[in-house]
């Protein structure tokens, strides 16, 4: 790709990086991009058809033996081609301290949202943007967050006082005003009315606000206000030593439990050079899957709820408290259990964990199947799904969906398969497709997965490799206490890597799961101490969240929720 980019704009215009995750690495500078990302999409052979992700890093503090920008700050933009199933980096190296780019929302319309992102962040513009104003902070916020100038904590700002002048001024800029957005007011019959869905909506999944314009009772179009939840994970990341961040994983997608710790712990193992047991790698394996089926179960019973039916939240919620035991059992705690490890995972399975399992498999397959005649069979949810909320694969890859939702339109793409990762590779079990892209498809796929993770459990029971659950690395594991006596070197090193943890060598590297809700990914940088430099967390929710109008329009407000149910977001997985 290198030649081929270098034969088309000049040699001398593309400046390799050399990354731990070997992902290819281009810097070019600003006035190229355009260009180039779009000669990328669709100029080359087996084009890169997928933004995956755009985000940007703050140079100016980054310094280690062998990375030291002369530029202060940098945007990264991911790519994917399903056809080469490659990835593509383009760095563009920007030099002002509040520098300008061109927007790329001609090329994607998933760029819109990235863009305000890293605005909001960063404080970089994008010149030709339809709308750049924040998206994750209030209007009222002072300052850009993932500047390495803008305090971390709390106690390095001054003291918040909520004032009455503060009060007014965040009821004034909470007024909906459809001219901001290009609205009309008035319709060829009419007025249009605006219809606020949240924040507190119970068919929102979490705190959302929706600004509904309406033609009566048709959605002409929605304007969606997140950042409710935004808590600054990727901030507090720069502040958390490489094993201290764990935890702040598990709230991001909080229904995805260990999911949530799997991308980052596979980054960081990455960029350390740290070789995970097969013992580790398959019981992270059977994890993860049952959260897959904890999470699908919450969604399950509250799409359910939303088009009507009320016994399904009963039922499946008692299912999900069956697969919360056997979470608890073996990690201790049940939503957020923390239990991944850099290197394997906290503890070995204790003794008795097979017949859990066991029941639990055998007692959730007859489960599903009632499920089926209830939900899925049921000629009132049919009627409300089948036929709403359509969209096909080119339009989910031109808007960032992954997961479920690009499976329903017909892809066949799952990345346990295509890139698999941590022994997925050693699994047999099939990936669910449907065909019409609907609400409905998105629910079948959903449940047909439940059954595919069962499967790949009952494989782990069978097949559990023996030996250690975490590795013997020395960045992942410090010595044996019991030889912490024997010289002061080991007490050292026990030391520092239990308070401090290990120093992880400079670099970058990405890794992105299937997760419950589509491909979450951690992209970390290393300068080579004992936090990240920048932690990028891209959740698939958001991308998601942002197609919802899209889909939408021409529908009516009672579709709304059902579309709204079929794409399973969490707001967590959104706002970070």
């Amino acid at each position: 790709m290198l030649s081929e980019l270098q034969n088309k704009f000049g040699k001398d215009r593309f400046l390799p990086e050399q990354t731990a995750d070997l992902i290819p690495t281009y810097h070019i500078k600003p006035d190229l991009t355009y260009e180039v990302l779009s000669y990328l999409k669709t100029g080359v052979d087996r084009p890169f058809q997928m933004l995956y992700d755009l985000t940007a890093i703050d140079e100016r503090n980054r310094s280690s033996d062998n990375i030291n920008p002369t530029h202060p700050f940098t945007l990264v933009y991911h790519l994917i081609s399903f056809d080469r199933n490659e990835d593509l980096r383009i760095k563009v190296d920007l030099e002002e301290d509040f520098p300008s780019q061109t927007t790329i929302t001609g090329l994607w319309p998933m760029a819109n949202w990235y863009e305000r992102e890293v605005y909001d962040m960063f404080g970089i513009t994008f010149t030709g943007h339809p709308h750049l104003r924040r998206i994750l902070m209030p209007d009222s916020w002072s300052g850009h967050p993932l500047r390495k100038e803008h305090p971390a904590r709390a106690t390095e700002m001054d003291p918040f006082e909520y004032t009455d002048d503060y009060l007014m001024e965040q009821v004034d800029s909470y007024k909906f005003k459809p001219e901001e957005w290009g609205m009309k007011r008035q319709g060829k019959d009419g007025d249009y009315m605006f219809l606020n869905v949240g924040p507190q909506h119970p068919g929102t999944h979490g705190v959302l606000r929706l600004v509904l314009q309406l033609d009566g009772e048709d959605i002409v179009d929605i304007v969606p206000d997140i950042g409710f939840h935004h808590r600054g994970a990727e901030k507090m990341a720069e502040r958390q030593s490489w094993h201290t961040f764990i935890p702040y994983t598990d709230r991001i997608d909080y229904l995805g439990g260990v999911m949530n710790n799997l991308p980052y712990v596979l980054a960081v193992e990455k960029l350390g050079g740290i070789n995970v047991p097969d013992r580790a790698q398959v019981i992270r394996v059977m994890m993860c899957e049952l959260f897959r089926i904890a999470s699908h179960l919450v969604w399950y019973a509250t799409f359910a709820q939303d088009i009507g039916q009320l016994s399904p939240v009963f039922y499946m919620f008692s299912d999900r408290e069956k697969a919360f035991d056997i979470v608890s059992a073996i990690c201790g705690a049940r939503m957020h259990p923390n239990w991944f490890r850099i290197g394997g995972v906290a503890q070995d399975l204790p003794q008795g964990w097979q017949p859990m399992f066991q029941e639990f498999i055998k007692y959730l397959r007859k489960r599903l199947t009632e499920y089926d005649k209830m939900v899925l069979g049921n000629r009132i949810f049919q009627a409300r799904t089948k036929g709403i909320g359509i969209y096909t694969k080119q339009e989910a890859i031109e808007w960032g969906v992954t997961g479920p939702g690009l499976r329903a339109c017909g892809f066949e793409w799952d990345f346990r398969k295509k890139r698999p990762y941590s022994s997925y590779d050693q699994f047999d079990f099939e990936i669910p497709v449907a065909a019409n892209g609907d609400c409905y498809d998105r629910a079948l796929i959903r449940v047909e997965e439940m059954r595919q993770s069962l499967r790949i459990i009952e494989q782990c029971l069978n097949n559990m490799p023996e030996g250690p659950y975490k590795s013997d690395h020395p960045k992942a594991t410090p010595p044996d206490k019991k030889h912490t006596m024997q010289d002061i070197e080991t007490l050292i090193t026990h030391f520092l890597n239990v308070s401090w943890g290990p120093v992880i060598p400079a670099g970058e590297a990405f890794v992105g799961v299937e997760a419950t809700k589509g491909n979450n990914g951690y992209y970390l940088i290393s300068d080579g101490g004992t936090a990240p430099y920048r932690a990028r967390i891209r959740t698939p929710s958001f991308p998601h969240m942002q197609m919802v109008p899209y889909i939408s329009k021409g529908y009516t407000v009672a579709d709304l929720l059902v579309i709204i149910g079929s794409v399973d977001f969490v707001l967590a997985d959104i706002d970070r």
